[in-house]
């Protein structure tokens, strides 16, 4: 939406990794200099760090897009909790090898002999293993042993390890890891961008989709995104996009602090995402608060706007109403949990309502303060 209103030819704030976006930060530019040091060796592991939303998949696409196939194979897998013999059949996939029978020995066979006919024709192997902290111990041996695999002196796979920062911790002290760490021949952590790299990193995104300076950004509203981003990219594309978005809906031309700071409210505001995730609140309406007409009996002296007064008394009825329908659907539904035998649907339902619950009880909890407010604010204009 924002793309059209703007100009622009794509949008240059996805979250999902594209090498034709990457950024080189300092950081960034360091894992490089590791990264390139590391694969001219040719053997081993190199290891990339870094918190959720660093850039490390971004990092790996970049390096992807660079590699010539004609003098090295890539494989990619991206793990989950994988034991020693899943993640050799996820290995042989992503190579392109289909196992018969699907038992380790003949998944481990065909490794090695893709990786001896891939020597043979002049072509290293590197296997790139994103999410690195999923993998169990016993899976990270199996990855060492693979390691081994040699054809006379000459290597034949290098492992690049991805992972967030309970996987260096892991593979800093883990006892039963000090065989692999000692095959680790080069690694980094990526840290967050620094503050003076958000404008660059900004502008050089919005460059790359035809930004011609339209919307232009104050220069108080980057320290104000250092502040609720961290310098962490991918927090950075999230509340940029909604800057962007807002921007648009507004028609504004420029993005200055005021409507920086009216994005971050809304955000915190969002139930939807990260930044504000809501707490699980158990269904009891009745023990959220006192209900409006005690809370005017608690203040007769204070002079109230009868309209205002009727219009949100209105307002909390009819989500009383909507929080009485969603409980007892609730209630029917655990009813007929027990007596269907697809429950599974049922759940499904019922955690649905449940949601729609929790958000209805969050409004009431919204007016009700947004009530006291203006009632204390009302009491004190009358003292």
């Amino acid at each position: 939406m924002y793309e059209d209103f703007y100009g622009f030819t794509a949008r240059p704030f996805q979250l999902t990794p594209d090498p034709a976006f990457y950024f080189e930060s300092l950081t960034h530019r360091k894992a490089l200099s590791y990264l390139g040091y590391g694969l001219a060796q040719g053997e081993g592991f190199v290891v990339i760090t870094g918190e959720i939303g660093a850039g490390k998949s971004t990092l790996v696409a970049h390096l992807m897009a660079t590699i010539d196939p004609a003098r090295l194979t890539a494989a990619q897998v991206v793990t989950s909790a994988l034991n020693g013999d899943e993640v050799i059949h996820v290995i042989a996939q992503a190579f392109g090898l289909m196992i018969e029978g699907h038992d380790k020995a003949s998944a481990l066979a065909a490794i090695e002999g893709l990786l001896h006919a891939e020597a043979r024709a002049g072509r290293r192997c590197l296997l790139v293993v994103d999410e690195a902290q999923n993998l169990s111990i016993a899976a990270l041996e199996e990855l060492r042993m693979l390691s081994n695999f040699q054809l006379g002196a000459q290597p034949l796979l290098q492992t690049l390890l991805l992972g967030q920062p309970e996987f260096r911790e892991l593979l800093q002290t883990s006892p039963e890891l000090e065989q692999l760490r000692q095959r680790v021949i080069a690694a980094h952590h990526l840290d967050a961008m620094e503050a003076d790299e958000l404008k660059p990193y900004i502008e050089h995104r919005l460059k790359l989709v035809g930004w011609t300076g339209r919307p232009a950004f104050d220069d108080a509203v980057m320290p104000e995104l250092f502040k609720a981003s961290g310098g962490v990219p991918r927090k950075v594309n999230q509340i940029v996009s909604r800057v962007l978005l807002f921007g648009a809906v507004e028609q504004r031309d420029s993005i200055d602090a005021e409507v920086f700071a009216r994005v971050l409210d809304e955000l915190a505001a969002d139930t939807a995402l990260p930044l504000a995730q809501p707490k699980p609140v158990k269904p009891a309406v009745a023990a959220l608060a006192p209900a409006p007409d005690a809370l005017v009996a608690a203040a007769p002296s204070v002079p109230i706007d009868a309209v205002s007064f009727a219009e949100m008394k209105a307002a909390l009825a009819e989500r009383d109403a909507q929080i009485a329908e969603l409980q007892q659907a609730l209630i029917e539904l655990a009813n007929q949990v027990e007596q269907q035998p697809d429950a599974k649907a049922m759940n499904k339902k019922m955690a649905s309502l449940e949601a729609r619950l929790v958000e209805q009880e969050a409004t009431v909890k919204h007016t009700l303060a947004m009530l006291i407010e203006w009632l204390e604010s009302d009491q004190k204009a009358a003292a």
